[in-house]
């Protein structure tokens, strides 16, 4: 048998957030974390701290997006991400699902 050395955590969160570069993945993240049916407000915070790592890393990060961040990482703070949760909820029982997807915008290189 071939010894195999297990990935630290450090290299995981390396390579997850070289995975985030890619848009389809971040937005994946991001909802599957949305999708969860015990939701973790800390778990929300994280997600879009580590697509917001990304971002910087690839000097994509506009000063809106900083801001915006800045508000929602408050709020989720302050409110245990009540208000998103509830909106979920509410779509759920409506028969609508909250979908995070790729915008038609391009960032700057």
């Amino acid at each position: 048998m071939k010894d195999v050395k297990a990935p630290t955590s450090d290299s995981y969160r390396e390579y997850l957030i070289e995975s985030l570069k890619d848009p389809e993945e971040a937005a994946g993240y991001i909802g599957a974390i949305l999708e969860e049916k015990d939701p973790e407000p800390a778990l929300l915070r994280n997600a879009i701290r580590k697509v917001i790592e990304a971002r910087v890393r690839m000097n994509v990060l506009s000063a809106s997006a900083k801001q915006h961040h800045e508000k929602l990482d408050k709020m989720l703070t302050e409110s245990a991400g009540s208000e998103i949760y509830s909106l979920v909820e509410l779509l759920e029982a409506l028969g609508f699902k909250l979908e995070i997807t790729v915008a038609d915008i391009e960032l700057p290189a």
